[in-house]
């Protein structure tokens, strides 16, 4: 009988680029017996771009940036839904998903965006801008978004606010998202001071040591970064709308100024592509494993839940965002 790693070599052969042999073996078991608990249980697996690539390209059915989880799991023919992400993502999915169970592998898996604001906040801003609409992220909790008149994700965050029609809106919990989605547009936007911890630590000077130290190099930066890391880089945009600049400009040599993992898993789709990689890792993100994704499945945990009166308007929320 073949032994594990050699009945999912195919899987390895899409990997081998960003995963060494060495490691294939200590992934492989968990990887197959995911396959078939998904088989079984009826069960899709949900993974953010941040993943890392033997999750995100052996055992995950749907991909992307927050915005297309959200948009495919409306569509997600299943029982069961695995975030492999972080748990605000994972309550998305149940708002939009209410009749299917929806499990995140790991509780800890939380967002310093998401820690960053209150329903009680907005509450309190909203008496202090009285009548201005409020734009949420979508990196924030239940809680936060049943507050909101409509969400956003970096994606499409210029054109919700341009969808409102008027003149000033409060845009939270990202500060320098903010900020940036300000310089593209005439609407005012009062901003909150959330940041994210991975993309706030990026500064202008390593943008100019990346090019001294790689001549050429095409830089990407995430719209979470601060503004004068966006001014310094040559495209700015989402985790989708990077990976599609890549594909579509293929340049020669690029730096992704994100999470590290993005680097990797598009790597794995243009090997014609030299990636440099500066490394700030989401310790959120990196709390969901192979394993963890494994006993979710085999002990239905942890099941998200969402009370009624919160889960009503949050998905309302999220429901006018998508309509954009």
């Amino acid at each position: 009988m073949l032994n594990v790693s050699t009945r999912t070599a195919a899987l390895y052969d899409r990997v081998r680029r960003v995963i060494p042999p060495i490691e294939w073996p200590t992934f492989a078991d968990d990887i197959e017996a995911i396959l078939d608990l998904k088989r079984q249980r009826n069960a899709v697996i949900l993974a953010h771009n941040y993943q890392t690539p033997e999750i995100f390209h052996c055992v995950a059915d749907i991909v992307g940036d927050s915005l297309a989880l959200a948009r495919k799991a409306m569509t997600a023919e299943a029982d069961v839904i695995v975030l492999a992400g972080v748990h605000f993502m994972a309550e998305t999915a149940k708002l939009l998903n209410p009749q299917k169970t929806v499990l995140i592998p790991d509780l800890r898996a939380g967002c310093s965006l998401a820690d960053s604001i209150t329903a009680e906040d907005i509450r309190l801003l909203r008496q202090r801008y009285p009548g201005v609409s409020v734009v949420t992220y979508v990196n924030t909790s239940a809680d936060v978004k049943a507050e909101s008149d409509i969400c956003c994700t970096s994606g499409n965050a210029k054109a919700v606010v341009e969808s409102l029609g008027v003149p000033r809106v409060i845009m939270l919990p990202d500060e320098y998202l903010a900020q940036n989605i300000a310089a593209q547009t005439d609407v005012q936007i009062i901003a909150w001071k959330g940041r994210c911890e991975v993309h706030e630590r990026f500064t202008p000077a390593d943008i100019r040591q990346l090019r001294e130290d790689h001549p050429g190099v095409t830089v990407l930066a995430h719209p979470e970064c601060p503004p004068e890391v966006v001014a310094e880089a040559d495209f700015s945009g989402s985790t989708a709308a990077m990976s599609d600049y890549v594909g579509r400009q293929k340049p020669p040599r690029v730096v992704l100024m994100t999470e590290c993992s993005m680097s990797d898993n598009v790597a794995v789709e243009h090997p014609e592509v030299e990636f440099i990689r500066p490394c700030n890792l989401c310790p959120h993100m990196k709390r969901i494993t192979l394993a963890n994704i494994r006993e979710a499945l085999e002990q239905n945990r942890h099941v998200v839940t969402i009370a009624p009166e919160i889960a009503g308007r949050a998905r309302l929320a999220v429901e006018r965002m998508l309509a954009v």
